[in-house]
């Protein structure tokens, strides 16, 4: 299927459905919206849920977004007033090849914006995935840089990264959607040993090089600490260089409150304090045998400034 026909394809049963209603849900208890927009991921409400009980219990919660959501479920993401936060585009050609930490990826270039192989691999479903989120008005895609390896350095993969970036940041300007590159540790842990772009200064460095008000960091609070910590001033010297925040307690990934090393409280009151205004996205996996809602009703408190 070429572009052109995959671009319809997932167009038309949009324009094909009635606009659903957003529910009109009363105010709970569960709501603290605070200052700062709140997102989601699906794993951090619990597992084998429905997209529909999902979307109404983070609705409830007060979130307002959802990370990696499939086209096909954007109605009912609409349905309870909440919005695809940051689109990925996945890997829909041949059985892919494993990608370690990240599990099943695609070719080499696939997911690696430092490799050459990227630009004709990659790229083009970086274009795919600008359109789909203008579409849909959806604020933003995610982009990922790839690892390092014994045939590309640090160097070589900040030049290759830049060159992929220049090769869509005109279309993402046009549509209107800001490309997020995350941070991501290089120690292996739930991120690919060796990641290109495993430090805030070398991200900052291709979001400069590219010069687009369109090409931003997704800053990964998990993986920033695992590499070098320093948030708070981190996020003060850099937050305009940064469109999108993922929250995970360290160590495990679990929820991020007052067993874990990051005081999640004093984060928010800095993202507050610099005015940011993108989402902050939970992405962690309540840890066992907590019950998930209360949970995260526990660290919507924690974050409330």
């Amino acid at each position: 299927m070429n572009r052109r026909d995959f671009l319809a394809s997932v167009a038309a049963p949009m324009a094909a459905q009635p606009l659903l209603a957003v529910a009109q849900r009363p105010a709970t208890a569960d709501a603290v919206p605070g200052r700062l927009k709140h997102g989601v991921t699906r794993a951090s409400l619990g597992p084998n849920k429905s997209t529909e009980q999902f979307c109404r219990e983070a609705a409830d919660l007060g979130v307002k977004g959802v990370d990696f959501i499939l086209p096909n479920e954007f109605p009912i993401l609409k349905k309870y007033g909440l919005i695809c936060s940051m689109y990925r585009p996945n890997w829909d050609g041949p059985a892919p090849v494993p990608n370690p930490g990240r599990g099943p990826a695609g070719p080499p270039g696939w997911n690696a914006m430092g490799m050459k192989e990227a630009m004709t691999v990659y790229l083009p479903k970086i274009h795919e995935a600008i359109d789909i989120a203008a579409a849909n008005n959806l604020p933003n895609v995610i982009v990922l840089a790839g690892a390092r390896s014994a045939t590309l350095t640090s160097e070589q993969g900040l030049d290759n990264t830049v060159a992929f970036c220049n090769g869509a940041k005109a279309h993402a300007e046009d549509r209107g959607v800001t490309l997020c590159m995350e941070l991501l540790n290089s120690k292996g842990i739930q991120g690919p040993p060796m990641s290109l772009f495993d430090h805030t200064s070398w991200g900052v460095e291709v979001v400069k090089r590219v010069d687009s008000p369109r090409m931003k960091i997704l800053y990964d609070l998990f993986h920033a600490q695992l590499m070098e910590g320093n948030l708070a001033q981190t996020l003060r010297d850099n937050i305009n260089h940064v469109a999108h925040i993922h929250t995970g307690g360290v160590p495990g990934r679990h929820e991020p409150d007052e067993t874990q090393e990051v005081n999640y409280h004093f984060i928010a009151q800095v993202l507050a304090d610099v005015n940011y205004t993108g989402f902050v996205t939970h992405e962690w996996t309540p840890a066992p045998g907590v019950d998930p809602i209360a949970t995260f009703r526990k660290v919507l408190q924690i974050m409330n400034v």
